[in-house]
């Protein structure tokens, strides 16, 4: 599949390319050509790849207009409906006869999750094992019970020193995470203050880093970054406007969640810096609830990319061909466009 992913990868690119501004205009013909009505979701395309004989493969994911991940999605949650070259709309391919079905997508995709936590004297003296129970909670619920080489989740921690402190490398294992949290002690900070703006920036690097190592392995990753703080930046090392510049530069794979404790927080600069989620605490007491809240967005997040697969019933010679893929969940619609080169096609599907 690698060899074939890559060609293809180069020729979609190409396609999508010199049809960049068809992609708006096809959607909104395909609504009304099909009369599909308003829609509710929005599916964003990763990555679309083909192998033969005739397998179509399209790498997605799916939100609602809040931008919340529409998690738990199977096959009959799809349809899919192609346009060639002799269809004035599209149509839609029975599912039975394709063998559209959602696949493992663990082959090609990560989904990392960064718990990023405030270590400095005023947690450590005050509230150290209520964000222990709270962050050993957030990693039940955020990893899966059955490791998949699917998810990941590293541990980091920063306190006044211009460093963002590794506590526990990214693993799939819940145990090992649980011991990286229970390891904390409190002489574990050597500079009481708060470098938070400094830990915006150097989470989003390591995410930035991450993402770039699986792509070089072919594999699509994405990131959710979560920061927890009890207090502003007393550093001064960095700007709000850098951390708030290095969220907004992140890659599109990357979500952005903060929790606040206390009443020492800027309600208002977390919120921009958690520009996917922000929780707060008032105080220790409520700290696992709010944990478990955002636990609950990381999750659907992560759960939100799919790997749809089906046979086409294209051939070779058909040439170049759109594809529309409609996911439906409950109430609510979306859909996306693409394309795929049936070059080669014949019959039979792997």
């Amino acid at each position: 599949m690698k060899s074939n992913f890559l060609f293809t990868v180069l020729v979609l690119a190409l396609v999508c390319f010199s049809c960049s501004s068809r992609d708006d205009d096809g959607a909104s013909n395909a609504i009304e050509c099909l009369n599909l009505g308003e829609q509710q979701l929005e599916l964003t395309i990763q990555e679309s790849f083909t192998t033969p004989p005739s397998k179509v493969s399209v790498f997605f994911k799916v939100n609602d207009i809040q931008g919340n991940g529409v998690p738990n999605l199977n096959a009959s949650n799809f349809k899919i409906f192609e346009q060639g070259r002799n269809d004035d709309c599209f149509n839609e391919i029975s599912s039975l006869e394709s063998s559209a079905d959602i696949s493992s997508n663990s082959q090609i995709f990560v989904n990392n999750t960064l718990l990023i936590l405030d270590l400095s004297n005023s947690v450590l003296s005050t509230n150290l094992q209520e964000l222990k129970d709270a962050s050993i909670s957030f990693i039940n619920n955020v990893v899966p019970a059955i490791p998949s080489q699917a998810f990941q989740m590293g541990i980091y921690w920063f306190d006044g020193e211009d460093i963002l402190h590794l506590l526990q490398e990214p693993t799939s294992d819940a145990t090992v995470l649980q011991d990286a949290i229970n390891s904390i002690t409190p002489d574990i900070s050597n500079d009481p203050s708060t470098d938070l703006y400094g830990a915006v920036i150097k989470g989003t690097q390591v995410a930035e880093d991450l993402i770039a190592t699986f792509g070089l392995l072919d594999i699509f990753a994405a990131a959710s970054i979560v920061l927890f703080t009890d207090g502003t930046d007393q550093a001064a090392r960095f700007t709000e406007q850098e951390a708030l510049n290095s969220v907004n530069n992140a890659s599109e794979n990357i979500t952005f969640f903060t929790i606040g404790l206390g009443e020492e927080i800027d309600p208002i600069v977390l919120s921009s810096i958690g520009t996917s989620g922000s929780a707060f605490a008032v105080d220790s007491t409520e700290l696992e609830a709010v944990f478990n809240q955002v636990s609950d967005n990381v999750a659907s997040q992560a759960n939100s990319f799919y790997l749809f697969e089906y046979c086409s019933p294209k051939r070779d010679g058909s040439g170049l061909n759109n594809l529309l893929i409609q996911a439906i969940s409950q109430d609510r619609s979306g859909l996306i466009e693409t394309a795929f080169d049936a070059t080669g096609f014949t019959s039979g599907c792997n």
